[in-house]
């Protein structure tokens, strides 16, 4: 089967961190310490008063003490998410004790959640450090956490060289939530 290419210009901007959205968040009430105000990650992790449609429109499902979790905008696969520090910080040896422990911990929660909310059977999880290694945002590390299920084929297309997402990000983002008030 040969693999079709899809063009998707719109990814462009995404690529070149000039991407603006529809309907940008508002402003932040308080930023963190040594954010970055061009970062998307460092914008989902400001304070915006526990405004939830704020926390909707930067795709966050939850926020702890040093790390915060969101859906991936441009997912690899349904439930595609990403886990962070609050800080603004590119290398792993820059995280404290506490950041890298609780980021682990999420990992560990969100895969717990996936594997019952959308029926995963399996997990990639990657962290690229530098922008050779692929980072999107060198300076602002983060976790990809990717629902796997038998048949996917490691991400290869299966089916006339399209990949498919059931999900919207708003759906998904709504059934995470849902699930995390229902255990909280």
């Amino acid at each position: 089967m040969d693999e079709q290419r899809i063009w998707a210009p719109w990814r462009l901007g995404y690529i070149k961190g000039t991407e603006e959205p529809a309907d940008p968040p508002p402003e932040p009430i308080q930023w963190q310490p040594g954010a970055d105000h061009q970062c998307f990650l460092c914008r989902a992790a400001a304070s915006y008063a526990d405004d939830q449609e704020a926390r909707r429109m930067n795709l966050v499902v939850d926020v702890g003490q040093h790390t915060l979790t969101l859906l991936n905008r441009y997912p690899y696969s349904n439930g595609h998410l990403l886990v962070a520090p609050l800080r603004h910080v590119g290398q792993l040896h820059e995280l404290t004790d506490a950041e890298h422990l609780e980021a682990m911990q999420t990992l560990g929660r969100f895969s717990q959640l996936l594997g019952k909310l959308i029926s995963a059977a399996g997990f990639n999880v990657g962290l690229n450090l530098g922008q050779v290694a692929g980072a999107g945002v060198p300076g602002h590390l983060h976790w990809h956490l990717v629902p796997r299920w038998p048949g996917d084929n490691n991400f290869m297309p299966t089916l006339a060289g399209v990949r498919m997402i059931p999900q919207s990000l708003e759906a998904l983002w709504e059934a995470i939530t849902e699930e995390q008030a229902t255990n909280a």
